[in-house]
């Protein structure tokens, strides 16, 4: 099963919302108006919340997660995503937060309590440290990350484009799920 209660708390769903039949999704945890999630995904909202925003795409293999509250940590830390947002295929995103229109690069990892301002682009493969802040408007690379330099106007663009296409993507999806029933 794809949608998951958990101890009580289920997933909500906005409208249009697109979820692969191989992914999960679990507790406490909303998606916003045509958000897709696609194949063996798993967001997991067990412990702490997750809240992500319109037209964000969820891409296949991608981990999302959230830090409990204890010892450690006492308030734990939720995992927060704004609208527009593109998470790249194997992305990992635990207990933190994204705002809107950012892209997050294949296989990034975003650790405990980053925040990632609006309109950034993560790249491929890279690591943002726990409790790091990405500035809005720059492209960062690297594991660790480091800012490489300002956006332009073209990839300031592509934030509104991607989300877009992906939505019109999982509508395409939708309707053939709908179709083949």
């Amino acid at each position: 099963m794809k949608i998951r209660s958990f101890q009580g708390m289920t997933p909500q769903l906005g409208e249009r919302v697109f979820v692969d039949p191989s992914a999960v999704v679990l507790g406490d945890v909303v998606l916003g108006d045509d958000v897709s999630v696609w194949p063996l995904t798993v967001i997991r909202g067990d412990m702490h919340h997750i809240r992500i925003g319109d037209r964000t795409s969820v891409q296949d293999g991608s981990v999302l997660h959230i830090t409990h509250a204890g010892p450690f940590n006492p308030d734990g830390f939720p995992l927060i995503i704004g609208s527009d947002v593109t998470i790249g295929h194997q992305a990992m995103l635990h207990g933190c937060t994204i705002g809107n229109k950012v892209l997050v690069g294949m296989g990034a990892m975003v650790m405990d309590g980053a925040i990632v301002e609006d309109e950034v682009i993560i790249g491929a493969g890279s690591l943002v440290p726990p409790g790091k802040t990405l500035e809005s408007g720059y492209l960062y690379v690297g594991r660790p990350v480091k800012q490489q330099r300002p956006l332009t106007e073209k990839e300031l663009k592509f934030f509104s484009y991607t989300a877009a296409n992906y939505v019109k993507l999982k509508d395409q999806h939708l309707e053939e799920e709908y179709a083949s029933l």
